[in-house]
């Protein structure tokens, strides 16, 4: 059996290495596009605040790791797929045949259709290569501006923080991490931020980026405001890389849509991590959700069916834990609720803590939380597992922080004494 992986970040990774425990003879050719070894991208923030270099950010330390388990390790960017014949050409005119492929392509940064966004001074942080170009301008009391706070936009701007820059952050939403805080808790967060000397500007947009007089560029917000910098960080989302799979009966919505085998609609073609659209936990709708955690489960799900065992992903489950200048939030599930609006909200704003509850009949499934670390990952659990409350909801909407005396109480077996 030939097995062709593309994609060779951390969920090609785990799944290379899920197929050789589950078939020790397979042919696993995993394929890259970029230069380097396979690498975290969520260890390039580290990188740029110095805590390491760029071997830190390799997912495997050993340069002969994949050679010892006879995984061979290909370089080249699919262009073009032929499902009849089983095979799949790259950039550089080659190709490679499989018997089970998974596309494992992963996201790339959104490059917004605005005039002046391919000057030079203008950068996404996604690659190494982007890291290297932004080391190089955001230097310490350098102006950079920064486009989006979301997810990754926090990330990013913890370590330009932590290079000591002049910063700006403008977000078009109305509140900091839109898609996975509430509008409370998104608002405490821009709190914290702006505390820390960093500007924040909301429901604002970049119109236009010009040479300027005064720095490089000159960023006109669509509130009228003209912000000099040396630098502007593109951090405005990722879209799934799909667009090799133009022209085959590979079904694509956002993402390439799957099952929860992680089978697309061709038999012996899979899909996983940041490209996929799988099911959701609760509502079984599809959904693309670019998140390590659920990255390495389905990794492992595809490998394993493809090797021809039968296993199933439960579904896709929102996890988002984020530090932002010392800050800890969180987001579980469907933390913004359901239209019944069945929740609770706690708030204390001198402390900067958090937490929201939401609730289906019984069932916990949703969360956020700001400033709260221990115990936080019962919230997980509960939600993951759908437990059923019971008398517990009831005090959970008087005091949402004992969920974790909700969790004992609706998980552990009573202990029968004889």
């Amino acid at each position: 059996m030939k097995y062709l992986i593309l994609g060779n970040g951390p969920t090609g990774v785990i799944a290379a290495e899920t197929l050789r425990k589950a078939d020790p003879a397979g042919q696993i050719i995993m394929a890259g596009s970029e230069p380097e070894p396979p690498y975290s991208r969520m260890a390039i923030p580290y990188l740029l605040e110095g805590n390491i270099d760029e071997s830190g950010t390799y997912l495997r330390k050993t340069a002969d790791h994949f050679a010892r388990l006879g995984i061979t390790q290909r370089a080249g960017r699919a262009v073009a797929l032929d499902t009849e014949q089983k095979s799949v050409l790259f950039h550089d005119g080659g190709r490679e045949s499989y018997d089970r492929l998974l596309v494992a392509t992963g996201s790339r940064p959104m490059r917004p259709p605005i005039p002046g966004i391919d000057l030079p001074q203008v950068q996404t942080c996604w690659t190494l290569e982007d890291a290297r170009a932004i080391a190089a301008l955001a230097q310490r009391g350098s102006r950079v501006v920064q486009l989006g706070a979301g997810f990754i936009g926090c990330i990013i701007m913890q370590a330009l923080a932590g290079r000591g820059v002049d910063l700006t952050v403008v977000e078009m939403g109305d509140r900091m991490v839109p898609r996975m805080m509430t509008p409370t808790a998104g608002t405490m967060i821009r709190e914290w931020v702006e505390s820390k000397g960093i500007r924040v500007r909301t429901q604002a947009g970049v119109e236009r980026i010009d040479p300027g007089s005064a720095a490089p560029l000159a960023v006109k917000l669509t509130t009228g405001e003209t912000l000099p910098c040396d630098l502007l960080i593109v951090a405005a989302g990722v879209v799934p890389n799909v667009s090799f799979l133009e022209s085959t009966p590979v079904h694509v919505a956002k993402g390439v849509l799957v099952d929860d085998h992680m089978a697309t609609s061709v038999p012996g073609i899979y899909a996983a991590g940041d490209v996929a659209e799988a099911p959701d936990l609760f509502t079984g709708a599809h959904l693309v959700s670019a998140i390590q955690p659920n990255a390495a489960d389905q990794a492992r799900v595809a490998a394993l069916n493809m090797a021809g065992q039968d296993v199933k992903l439960p579904g896709v489950l929102a996890i988002n834990v984020l530090d932002t200048l010392g800050l800890i939030s969180s987001s579980f599930g469907q933390w913004w609720g359901t239209d019944a609006k069945d929740g609770v909200e706690l708030a204390d704003r001198d402390r900067h803590r958090y937490l929201s509850l939401q609730f289906q009949d019984d069932v916990l499934i949703g969360a956020t939380s700001i400033g709260l670390t221990q115990h936080v990952g019962v919230l997980r659990g509960l939600i993951q597992n759908r437990t059923r409350l019971g008398r517990w909801k009831k005090i959970l909407r008087e005091d949402p922080l004992r969920f974790p005396e909700a969790y004992v109480a609706s998980t552990q077996q009573p202990v029968t004494l004889h």
